[in-house]
């Protein structure tokens, strides 16, 4: 095998100093009160506290790196605007392709990029609720680029997780971060407000006090903890679909002492999101749960069908649909995403991140600049023979964040899920999760990619 020029991103924006090398508002107290302090005892400490609480991923531990990431206030509320105008465009997109299609009938977008693409439901094609918000809850991975600009890498409409893991981020540190940094915005407990907020606003019209359902696919899904976090916190039932049945023509969910409850808004946290499997059958959760939805009887968070927006040829356009559907300019630039047409050389494959158009949590994605010229030529002429698989991006130089590695502070990629709940109004919960790759130099930050979180503070 050929090794490539491995270029290590370096130049990066660096979160904790700028470019003189003073530190960056927040970050001087931050510096100085971790001036002294045992690294590898303060690592450590975080740690027995995210077990204490049995904060797991993938059945593991939940790794936190315990040095903070400082956002200034006024850098973040400009952030939180932009992706809350982003939140309104999604949704009308989504009402709008399953609808009447105005944004094809004008030719912002060709049909095919919605027809094409997976998460596309087509037998819902005017079916969607009249009630309800289709995408109450978005994950938006967001970067800085060297400029120090934000920009939304992804958007994830289905089942985004992470925020119980940012909860559980900031409350690992509360004890045992030593004394003199900044005070940050709370986060607990506005989460489960927010969430509380979407799924009443989910509930079938006239529901005052629904009832309310997590389903989960069991404590075998890598993010359970999240999901057991939301139940107990929202006094919500802890379902897996076998717990959900029909009785009459409303849906009931089995309690775990015996007997049942009538369900009003389930909240979907399962890995199958789609309503049909490969035979063309209804899955187990579509089973339990289309016709009720469609008839008004329960509501949903998130909706069937989202996995349209989740559709990298469409964060392509994302930009495009707030001209479009809002008639203002992005607050918040996306990363360009782009579709390969011929085949790429080597060269410029090695500017490129390619994704497979239909991946999610960083499986299949390779980085031009960090990967291996046979593999690079292999590519290369499998985006030849089906650029339909696959989007490229520039690769972004993500930020850089100090960090733990061996008992002292060392600087690594990160990036940003920001989480938006979508109900009556959208709001932005402050912060989110920050994502840290643990290994130098590399690029791909998520935990199933052996990546770690940060805890995440918007100061003032």
């Amino acid at each position: 095998m050929n090794g490539p020029d491995r270029q290590a991103f370096t130049d990066g924006y660096d979160e904790g100093r700028d470019s003189t090398g003073s530190p960056r508002p927040g970050y001087a107290e931050a510096f100085r009160a971790l001036a002294g302090t045992d690294l590898e005892s303060l690592t450590r400490a975080v740690a027995h506290e995210l077990e204490r609480r049995g904060v797991s991923f993938a059945a593991q531990p939940f790794v936190v790196d315990p040095v903070p990431r400082l956002i200034r206030a006024a850098e973040w509320d400009a952030l939180a605007r932009g992706l809350a105008q982003r939140t309104r465009a999604l949704n009308h997109f989504l009402l709008d392709a399953y609808g009447e299609r105005q944004i094809v009938r004008h030719g912002v977008i060709p049909a095919a990029m919605i027809d094409e693409a997976r998460g596309y439901e087509p037998e819902l094609v005017g079916r969607l609720p009249a009630h309800g918000t289709p995408a109450a809850v978005i994950g938006f991975d967001v970067v800085r680029d060297r400029a120090g600009e934000f920009l939304v890498l992804e958007d994830n409409l289905r089942t985004p997780s992470g925020f119980a893991y940012a909860l559980a981020a900031r409350k690992a540190l509360a004890g045992t971060l030593p004394d003199g940094f900044p005070a940050p915005r709370p986060v607990d407990p506005i989460a489960y407000e927010l969430l509380g907020g979407v799924m009443r606003a989910a509930a079938p019209p006239g529901c005052r006090d629904p009832s309310l359902v997590v389903l989960t696919d069991g404590a075998h899904n890598v993010a359970y903890y999240e999901h057991a976090q939301a139940a107990r916190r929202l006094g919500a039932a802890l379902a897996t679909p076998a717990d959900l049945l029909r009785e009459g023509d409303r849906l009931h969910v089995r309690l775990p002492g015996g007997g049942t409850d009538p369900v009003d808004v389930v909240y979907r946290r399962t890995n199958e999101d789609r309503l049909r499997d490969e035979q063309g059958e209804l899955t187990a959760v579509a089973q339990a749960l289309l016709d009720p939805w469609l008839s008004g009887q329960i509501g949903l968070v998130n909706a069937f069908g989202n996995g349209l927006a989740d559709d990298k040829f469409v964060h392509s356009c994302v930009e495009d649909c707030i001209r479009f559907y809002l008639g203002e300019e992005p607050l918040v630039r996306s990363v360009p995403t782009l579709i390969t047409d011929g085949r790429p050389t080597i060269g410029e494959l090695r500017r490129l991140v390619i994704k497979p158009r239909h991946g999610h949590g960083g499986i299949g994605v390779v980085i031009g600049a960090h990967a291996e010229t046979d593999d690079l030529d292999r590519l290369a002429r499998e985006l030849e023979a089906h650029p339909e698989r696959y989007v490229t991006q520039p690769t972004v130089a993500l930020s850089r964040h100090p960090t733990v590695i061996g008992g002292r502070l060392e600087p690594r990629h990160v990036d940003l899920r920001a989480f938006a709940f979508a109900g009556d109004d959208v709001a932005l919960l402050p912060g989110g999760l920050t994502r840290v790759a643990l290994n130098a130099g590399a690029l791909v930050v998520n935990s199933s990619q052996k990546g770690g979180g940060k805890d995440t503070w918007v100061v003032d």
